[in-house]
């Protein structure tokens, strides 16, 4: 099995920072892009940032400037530094990796739980 587990989370005032983390573990084999998405009620999942295992990045246009994405050594955890935080990014922010599990099977996309991130005026 494969575990994504997101942490990092919280209640901010408009302008404020967070550091989101989320960590890749189980049977894993190698893993390939990870990255961070949103969804706010009422709307659809959207892409935030990510990052392939060679370091390119991608990010909304909504956060770039503001957000940065990044990845450890061992490639296993993605970090999501965000900054000058606004009401409108409150969402669920949900942690994904493409990756190709340890029975060397296909390259899949696998879902954490999500960590809510509200954002005060």
């Amino acid at each position: 099995q494969v575990h994504l587990v997101e942490s990092g989370g919280g209640l901010v005032q408009a302008g404020g920072s967070l550091r989101l983390s989320c960590a890749a573990s189980g049977n894993i084999f190698s893993i390939n892009t990870m990255g961070w998405y949103r969804q706010a009620p009422g709307n659809e999942r959207e892409l935030v940032a990510s990052i392939t295992s060679g370091g390119s990045t991608n990010y909304a246009d909504s956060v770039k400037g503001r957000f940065t994405i990044s990845r450890d050594n061992a490639e296993t955890t993605v970090y999501l530094e965000m900054n000058s935080l606004k009401p409108e990014d409150t969402a669920v922010y949900y942690c994904n990796a493409a990756l190709v599990p340890g029975n060397r099977g296909p390259i899949s996309g696998y879902w954490g739980q999500g960590t809510q991130v509200t954002v005060s005026s």
